[in-house]
């Protein structure tokens, strides 16, 4: 009778995480649809003058979808150093990549409006390229150096608009392995621009679907740590010694 009582809770609570992941991803994908046209207008708004208020607009729409995301998979998440962040002028947020809801976690509290780099592959996801390149996303391709670098002189120039990017050096989701090696030269985006750099380590986060393929309500931590000044960093320590620093910076909060 025990065990007949432990199989049937084990069914129970396999039936609701099912349950919550089709919630979790008839959300994603209806959301994303719903709100497309409410992201097209804002475009053209933008493109006709109304720069200020349509990446504010932009950035709330993002925020709040992202908060729902996370609220409707059940995860807990823990925020640290959001004192960190500049309330204005350019910065560029440097993040290690565990998975896909990174990109959730600091459209919701990032705390300002941030465009991020992805690889080209996804400009031919439909409704999914559209949403990158509504929030700010550039498309970059890694095979063609000529290409990537016009990629990276966009940002550059957003940054020097006063604009927020963000990029992540590993160049590729983790996976649970932990903190992969930086790619050479992933910080140009911030150097070439002389911005501050906001190091931030997340946890979890491919916990949440990717490590068993189903929606798990796990503990996320979040951790803005404090500003690097680029500009007052010699030329020669803006590649390797900054990479380096940024490194153990993320690793030591992982770590812990």
């Amino acid at each position: 009778m025990e065990g007949f009582k432990i199989v049937f809770f084990n069914k129970v609570v396999n039936n609701c995480i099912m349950i919550m992941t089709i919630l979790a991803f008839a959300y994603v994908i209806v959301s994303m649809i719903i709100v497309f046209p409410l992201g097209i207008i804002a475009m053209i708004l933008y493109f006709f003058g109304l720069r200020k208020q349509t990446k504010h607009f932009i950035y709330l729409l993002g925020k709040g979808w992202g908060l729902l995301v996370i609220k409707i998979t059940g995860c807990k998440v823990t925020v640290t150093g959001s004192e960190n962040i500049p309330k204005k002028g350019g910065v560029c947020f440097v993040a290690n990549h565990t998975g896909y809801f990174d990109i959730v976690l600091m459209l919701a509290y990032c705390g300002r409006p941030i465009g991020f780099v992805a690889k080209k592959e996804l400009i031919f996801v439909p409704i999914l390229n559209c949403w990158i390149f509504m929030v700010g996303g550039l498309f970059i391709d890694r095979k063609d150096i000529r290409k990537a670098l016009r990629t990276i002189n966009k940002g550059v120039e957003r940054i020097k608009a006063g604009g927020g990017m963000l990029i992540f050096p590993e160049g590729h989701r983790s996976k649970g392995q932990g903190l992969l090696p930086f790619h050479p030269g992933s910080l140009k985006l911030a150097t070439m621009a002389e911005a501050p750099i906001v190091p931030v380590a997340v946890e979890g986060s491919y916990d949440v679907f990717e490590r068993n393929l189903r929606v798990n309500s796990v503990h996320l931590k979040v951790t803005f740590c404090e500003p690097i000044d680029t500009a007052s960093l010699p030329v020669a320590d803006r590649k390797l010694v900054l990479s380096d620093r940024i490194y153990s910076i993320i690793k030591e909060k992982l770590e812990a």
